[in-house]
């Protein structure tokens, strides 16, 4: 399957969630940069509120394309054992890393969410988004934190993933919604027609127009 860009990816995918239109205690979660232009045409199809998931992978030094893990803000690090196993990488470099990615999730929520607090995920269904999902390391990381914040049930919901990150997600997240899961997987922007880099600057608009339409 190939998309026309994320606003398409987004329109195709809100119509297999469906079900959740206009449900109580349900919200979209979009992880920056390139889920929120999907996660914009889902909520505005289901009628829900949108906000980040804030997430960063945690890249290998001088390789940043290699995750080590990734991170959410305000979570816990989730470590890819194979990477760190076989590249055996110091205590010290995880520090390092780590700390360096967590400033710029302070950065980006100022700038994304302007400190707004953030959604309370208790008992709520949270439909996680992304524009597709190579390794799911990062999403596992959106996952986790959705889950420490106690919500109800988890929707991970991405245009196209391998079947590597669908077994990695399918062990931690209630539900998986997708429209391709091709044998043969080598990036996410092999997927799409247009697949140029998502702006800080789109991210805060579509934020901020999804927030102020459901201003009262």
């Amino acid at each position: 399957m190939l998309f026309q860009d994320r606003a398409h990816a987004g329109q195709l995918l809100a119509k297999k969630l469906l079900a959740y239109k206009a449900k109580k205690a349900t919200c979209v979660l979009a992880l920056p940069r390139g889920g929120v232009p999907v996660g914009f045409e889902i909520a505005q199809t289901l009628n829900l509120p949108l906000d980040a998931m804030l997430v960063r992978k945690l890249g290998l030094p001088g390789h940043e394309e290699l995750a080590m893990g990734a991170v959410a803000y305000g979570g816990m690090p989730v470590w890819n054992d194979d990477v760190l196993g076989a590249l055996r990488i110091s205590q010290d470099v995880r520090s390092h890393i780590l700390e360096r990615e967590r400033a710029e999730l302070e950065r980006r929520n100022q700038k994304y969410r302007h400190n707004r607090p953030l959604l309370d995920l208790q008992g709520q269904t949270v439909i996680l988004v992304d524009d597709g999902c190579a390794t799911g390391i990062d999403m596992k990381a959106a996952v986790d934190s959705a889950l420490a914040q106690h919500a109800a049930h988890i929707v991970v919901a991405v245009p196209v993933m391998s079947d590597t990150s669908y077994a990695l997600l399918s062990t931690c997240a209630h539900e998986i919604v997708y429209l391709d899961m091709p044998e043969i997987f080598f990036a996410v922007g092999a997927f799409y027609s247009n697949f140029a880099q998502t702006q800080d600057e789109e991210v805060i608009h579509l934020l901020d127009i999804s927030r102020v339409s459901r201003d009262p």
